[in-house]
């Protein structure tokens, strides 16, 4: 017996006929004693004297609306009680990435899992996807938003939309402030400061290509706000995810895409086989939900 079927029977029962309680059911008459009839051959017994105007029930069918009343308020309190546990998930999520446009996706999914379980905080842990995998792998951090490449074997993640663009940071009154873009040749035996990501050093050095020299490199830095400091005294220029620069000042800091384009991808994840807490179990599957992924 499905459980539709049974507030159909008991809204039946409470109307006295079929045409009444298929109007308040919002379905058809012959929709609903099509239903009912299919009960009745389900439990293999009449339920119901059908009259002109109104229909009554046998000894078995008082028994069923008795048994349904039962079932359906059992089912009411369990769904009543699996929103109010919903309600009472609390805790703290510690979510970990780098300074990348690819952060911007966490505002809308923490403001409408807040909806949900306003009992829940955050911690935001800022640093390089190398830092953040590993504090992820302590289980320090619940999730981490990671620049690729990097290794994920271990976690479960989400690709995310998008790319994020290299740039090169210099100084407003910077000669190569006048160009469009910034190619190799531009920055040949200029010092450099570049992250500090061993991995991601090798393919900036493979977009250098002949023209890179180890020597270049004055400072190597794991947050671009730091390396800033370094280019606006003019020290250096520093290359850095575009996502890093929206919110600086440009009267003491600019940047200049590289050219040929130099782009990565980002990705939402979460180690394999962890042990979550309830809070953090949640917010994983609102992500999943929000982002499209089942």
């Amino acid at each position: 017996m499905e459980i539709r079927v049974l507030r159909y029977f008991l809204a039946v029962v409470r109307e006295g006929g079929i045409n009444r309680a298929a109007e308040v059911l919002h379905i058809t008459q012959p929709t609903l004693s099509r239903q009912l009839s299919q009960l009745e051959e389900e439990v293999g017994v009449k339920l119901f004297y059908r009259g002109a105007k109104k229909i009554t029930l046998t000894n078995e069918g008082v028994l069923l609306r008795r048994r349904a009343e039962e079932i359906l308020s059992l089912v009411d309190r369990t769904e009543k009680e699996l929103i109010e546990q919903d309600e009472m998930v609390e805790g703290r999520i510690v979510i970990g990435g780098g300074e990348l446009a690819a952060m911007q996706v966490l505002p809308e999914i923490i403001e409408t899992f807040r909806d949900k379980y306003s009992l829940v905080t955050f911690d935001i842990f800022t640093g390089n996807a190398d830092l953040v995998k590993e504090q992820m792998e302590k289980g320090l951090i619940d999730i981490g938003v990671l620049l690729e490449p990097v290794d994920i074997e271990k976690f479960d993640f989400i690709r995310l939309k998008g790319k994020e663009r290299w740039v090169v940071l210099m100084r407003p009154d910077d000669p190569l402030a006048e160009k469009e873009a910034v190619s190799a040749k531009d920055l040949e035996n200029k010092p450099l400061i570049l992250p500090r990501r061993t991995n991601v050093r090798n393919e900036l050095s493979h977009w250098f290509g002949d023209s890179f020299q180890e020597k270049q490199v004055l400072f190597t830095s794991n947050l671009a706000t730091n390396s800033a400091l370094m280019v606006q005294r003019g020290l250096a220029y520093s290359i850095v995810i575009e996502g890093s620069v929206p919110f600086w000042d440009k009267e003491k800091i600019i940047y200049r895409p590289l050219s040929p384009e130099l782009t990565a991808s980002s990705v939402l994840a979460w180690k394999k086989q962890q042990p979550f807490s309830l809070a953090a179990t949640k917010f994983i599957e609102h992500m999943r939900y929000l982002l499209g992924i089942t």
